[in-house]
């Protein structure tokens, strides 16, 4: 007997939850749930066309409407959030009525701190809900998790990761893989990391550094951006000395940022231009967003993390590296798999009883040896050296 599922959002990363949900989730049927009938329609025909067989159905319904969409996931034994991350809280809610394990792809740590407050009712319900899933937050923190693992005694662990095109072009090296909105929040406000074993704040678009990898990648820029590490931060304060995490981009990205934040692009609060009212952010988003768009991207995706520690009590390192392309046989983007994949991974682990019971940061959720064993049999290319 197989599981019934759910995404509720039906864009890019959800449609690789979904079919992830049919490829390795048992799943008898996957609902796909979204407030344009016609997205989900499309998603539904080419969920079912990769499988080889009709389990994933379209379902007109609004994320903010919890009347209606409790209809919809009734019955239900996991659903993955693809929605904007302020309906995660009302989101969780109703998985805790409905008695239904939840992922999402979060995008806001004050928001995970509201689902967190949950956790004794979603444990009392014997469900299990994972915020803050995906590439980053998300399986970055996880192979961090694996890292520190592979040692006896861990000390730091530091996480260079992004997604880029495979081909760059300038003037930007750059093509968006998800939505400007979460692109741009990344580059303001604040991260924040472990150093000296305590939470300390860092400026986003700081701590620039260049970083070597194989080719066709070669030299790579790497610097700071908020929200990446989710609670991960709290959770390990005063248990390692170290955690911090940088986003990867082609060189001479870094630096068109830097004048956009100088300028104050990054803005959300209007100013006044020519007697009217103008949020800069939402004319950066008009101005830059077509010319970083590109719907046949073929993206390459980058993860590499160094955890330094003891082993057998000697002075040990261990470093893992994930590189993963567009898929062409699928036509899942890097992103859409790294993203959609490791909260479908938590999901169906969920619905088989192999994840605590409650709102579990995803730090905590999963061992991260058990991840990469998913991982891998996805066809990740998951490398890990321990010296």
């Amino acid at each position: 007997m197989g599981y019934r599922y759910a995404i509720v959002g039906t864009g890019r990363q959800g449609i690789a939850s979904a079919y992830d949900f049919g490829k390795f989730g048992d799943a008898d049927e996957i609902i796909l749930v979204d407030i344009d009938l016609a997205a989900a329609e499309e998603a539904a025909a080419k969920i079912n066309k990769l499988l080889g067989r009709q389990v994933a159905r379209a379902v007109e319904g609004n994320a903010s409407e919890t009347a209606e969409l409790e209809k919809i996931l009734k019955g239900v034994d996991s659903f993955i959030s693809g929605v904007h991350f302020p309906n995660n809280p009302g989101l969780t809610r109703l998985a805790i009525k409905l008695g239904a394990n939840m992922c999402d792809f979060g995008g806001n740590t004050d928001v995970v701190r509201e689902q967190l407050a949950l956790d004794a009712e979603a444990g009392k319900a014997g469900i299990t809900v994972v915020p803050d899933c995906g590439m980053g937050p998300g399986l970055n923190i996880s192979l961090a998790v694996y890292a520190m693992e592979l040692l006896d005694e861990p000390r730091e662990a530091i996480i260079w990761d992004g997604g880029l095109p495979q081909d760059p072009r300038p003037p930007w090296n750059y093509a968006m893989t998800f939505n400007i909105d979460g692109l741009t929040n990344e580059y303001y406000g604040n991260a924040y990391f472990l150093k000296d074993g305590k939470v300390t704040e860092f400026k986003a678009l700081s701590g620039y550094e260049t970083v070597d990898f194989p080719e066709p990648l070669g030299r790579l820029e790497a610097f700071i951006t908020s929200g990446g590490l989710s609670t991960s931060p709290w959770t390990f304060e005063g248990k390692i000395d170290r955690l911090e995490n940088r986003t990867l981009r082609y060189p001479g990205h870094f630096e068109k940022l830097q004048a956009f934040d100088q300028l104050g692009l990054f803005e959300e609060e209007p100013i006044e231009v020519g007697g009217n009212k103008v949020v800069p952010r939402d004319v950066l988003h008009a101005l830059l967003g077509p010319q970083i768009t590109d719907p046949d991207i073929r993206d390459i995706c980058i993860m590499r993390v160094q955890s330094k520690g003891k082993k057998g009590g000697r002075e040990a390192s261990a470093t893992i590296e994930l590189i993963d392309r567009y898929d062409e046989a699928t036509g899942l983007s890097a992103m859409q798999r790294l993203t959609g994949w490791h909260a479908s991974i938590i999901a169906i682990l969920a619905v088989r009883g192999e994840v605590k019971k409650g709102v579990v940061p995803v730090e905590l959720a999963v061992t991260g040896h058990k991840i990469v064993e998913e991982a891998r049999l996805r066809g990740f290319d998951i490398r890990d050296v321990v010296v």
